[in-house]
């Protein structure tokens, strides 16, 4: 066989290039957060580990706070497109949480750096703040939602009141994470949830 003959690799495209500079851009951005929070983390460390210049990441990304903002949209697609909630009716919609809160559980430091960000969100100045804030009330309806169409179907009491019960859920996942964050080995969270939606089920049938 002649050398000539050998086919070499493609020289990647510039869009494939800029695509995985964003994807390591992403990924440094995440471990650093959930190192160091968004205050403790600076641009030029984060860029350092992705293998660019803070002019070079900062090409990608026009400031932190549009950096912040592309990791949270990242993580909600991640979860969006295996786990939402778009048709789904009744006690279903609970289920499907549930194995959720199971994927969340191999993510570690991707549920670790959300974690750090929602507790750093609560400052008023916080520029992920009105992200979290938009983020509970979608979550919340959508859940809701699939609530009221079970007891449209006749699976769920019709007495219950499913915006609390959707507000009970997410506050029962996230506050699951925090404990599960700082103390993996003593907190299983797939499992605690598992019982815990098991449990609501039974109340919420007629």
């Amino acid at each position: 066989m002649s050398v000539e003959s050998v086919q070499q690799p493609a020289p990647r495209s510039n869009a494939g290039r800029s695509r995985a500079a964003r994807e390591r851009v992403l990924e440094s951005a995440l471990n650093a957060f959930a190192s160091n929070g968004y205050s403790g983390s600076s641009l030029a460390g984060i860029a350092a580990r992705a293998g660019l210049t803070t002019a070079g990441l900062l090409h990608h990304y026009a400031s932190k706070e549009d950096l912040l903002l592309a990791v949270l949209v990242e993580r909600d697609r991640l979860d969006g497109e295996r786990f939402h909630l778009r048709d789904l009716v009744g006690l279903e919609a609970l289920d499907h949480l549930v194995q959720l809160v199971q994927w969340n559980a191999s993510r570690q430091g991707l549920i670790q750096a959300f974690t750090v960000l929602m507790g750093e969100s609560t400052a008023d100045d916080h520029p992920a703040r009105s992200w979290f804030q938009n983020r509970y009330p979608r979550r919340r309806a959508n859940l809701a939602a699939a609530l009221q169409a079970g007891i449209d179907t006749g699976e769920i009491r019709g007495d219950v009141d499913c915006r609390a019960v959707a507000a009970e859920v997410l506050a029962m996942m996230d506050g699951l994470q925090v404990q599960w964050v700082l103390d993996p080995e003593h907190i299983d969270m797939p499992a605690i949830f598992a019982d815990y939606v098991d449990r609501l089920r039974r109340t919420l049938r007629p």
